[in-house]
């Protein structure tokens, strides 16, 4: 079976102050099958310095980021430890970050209907809405 899109997020948790406000949502996207988070992984750096990192799964009961294992689809471990140290890089001491791997799984009809009318997907493109949201008040401001 083929996956859709995959994605890459890294939320980030000033002073570790992870409240689980952003699980109804996740709970919400995967629940109606416009994503599956397929891989997950929590982070953070001590006071020192020092990068730890765990599986959500392996955070146990009492942990409050624990609860994102709970929409985790299916655990592919598709980011490796490179990769977490990589994306913890800019995390600051005190702080810690989720890093979650997610399938548009509301791509893969439309995928399906691209191939089934002869056609071929030729390019993607991904366009953080920050961004855009800068560049359409720069070009307001040019008027």
């Amino acid at each position: 079976m083929a996956l859709g899109p995959v994605e890459v997020l890294v939320l980030s948790f000033p002073g570790s102050q992870f409240n689980g406000a952003v699980i109804p949502e996740l709970e919400r996207l995967t629940s109606n099958g416009i994503i599956s988070v397929i891989d997950g992984v929590f982070v953070t750096r001590d006071e020192a310095g020092d990068v730890t990192f765990v599986e959500f799964e392996e955070l146990g009961e009492n942990h409050d980021a624990a609860r994102l294992a709970a929409v985790l689809d299916q655990v592919e471990s598709l980011i490796s430890d490179e990769d977490v140290l990589e994306l913890a890089d800019g995390l600051s001491p005190g702080d810690s970050e989720a890093i979650l791997v997610f399938e548009h799984t509301w791509a893969k009809p439309f995928r399906d209907a691209i191939v089934e009318s002869g056609g071929i997907l030729t390019g993607e493109l991904r366009l953080p809405g920050l961004a855009v949201d800068e560049l359409l008040d720069e070009l307001a401001a040019l008027d």
